[in-house]
């Protein structure tokens, strides 16, 4: 376990991501949701990371559900604030062009505010069922980055001075507005989606080494890059779109690689982000019980020096980058 910056939050290896149970692409059950928070747990998870943006609320609702039997000092919840949710007068049809097989029932508005902050917590407070949570993101504040420093990121270091939350941070698909989040925003950690992978180093360029220099976490979802690293073929895709034949290739070339060694692509790809010391924590989606417990295993899987050293040698990773060591991840 460590600690993210200088809260008193901590977070072990691997943390659950609730998108998916928030009906992400396609409808989950109830009961599919709660077997795979279950099964998490039971692969020693105890860390959460959930949104209201996830299934306009409903991935907050069933990861509250499935968490409240279990106690509350011995598992962290991360939420998000940035889009608040109002209901429609007249649902109709469904969230899918925002990605969430879920009736319109509510729409989504934007507010960094500090009274967005506040109510936006307050309704995810009460669809978790909780009276706190331990992180709370800055959730995709790519277009508002001068509101949140001036009156989002001010409240949230409000409410953690006073308790409500652990610690703050920021969670985008870019690296360079986190960047400046971590030089001026006084927060504890960044989630970094998408852009320190095996294929795609970008948050090792600035965001990486000042997280270093001003002691901020880092933890890094989309390690698959939405889907491509973890099974690479022609109808996969890359960052949520068609993957051209270049990065194809490319993931390709790496699981070439990393099958010389006898190692799975999804292995090296969950492995690859520990090289760096600010990363504290790498986030695993999943919807069922035999995916939760196959990142898991594959998070576990050994993954020798050399896998690497032959990656720079075919040039698929830069010679300067860091690459973990051969001890095992745990949960």
């Amino acid at each position: 376990m460590r600690e993210l910056g200088a809260s008193w939050v901590r977070v072990g290896d691997l943390a659950f991501g609730a998108a998916a149970i928030g009906n992400l692409f396609r409808e989950t059950s109830d009961e599919e949701a709660q077997s795979a928070v279950d099964s998490a747990w039971d692969s020693g998870i105890r860390c959460f990371d959930t949104a209201p943006h996830y299934g306009l609320g409903l991935s907050e609702r069933r990861l509250g559900a499935a968490l409240r039997s279990r106690p509350r000092t011995e598992f962290t919840v991360s939420t998000k604030v940035g889009r608040v949710l109002e209901p429609v007068a007249e649902p109709a049809g469904d969230d899918l062009a925002n990605g969430f097989a879920v009736p319109a029932t509510h729409r989504r508005r934007w507010d960094f505010s500090a009274d967005g902050v506040t109510r936006s917590l307050a309704d995810s407070l009460d669809r978790l069922g909780l009276d706190r949570v331990d992180i709370v993101y800055l959730h995709d504040p790519d277009d508002h980055v001068d509101l949140a420093l001036r009156e989002a990121l001010p409240e949230l270091r409000r409410l953690r001075a006073e308790g409500v939350i652990g610690a703050i941070g920021v969670g985008m698909n870019q690296a360079d507005a986190l960047t400046r989040f971590v030089r001026d925003g006084d927060i504890d950690v960044v989630l970094l989606a998408g852009r320190y992978t095996l294929l795609d180093q970008r948050g090792l360029d600035e965001l990486l080494p000042a997280a270093s220099e001003f002691g901020v976490s880092v933890v890094v979802g989309g390690v698959f890059n939405s889907g491509l690293l973890a099974d690479p073929r022609p109808d996969a895709t890359f960052d949520y779109a068609p993957v051209t034949p270049e990065v194809l290739a490319r993931a390709l070339r790496i699981q070439e690689v990393c099958g010389s060694h006898g190692v799975p692509l999804r292995a090296a790809a969950l492995r690859f982000p520990f090289g760096h010391p600010a990363v504290a924590s790498v986030l695993l989606g999943g919807r069922t019980p035999a995916e939760v417990r196959d990142a898991v295993a594959m998070a576990a899987h050994p993954v020798p020096d050399a896998l690497w050293d032959d990656l720079r040698a075919n040039g698929l990773l830069p010679s300067d980058v860091p690459v973990p060591a051969t001890e095992r991840v745990h949960p």
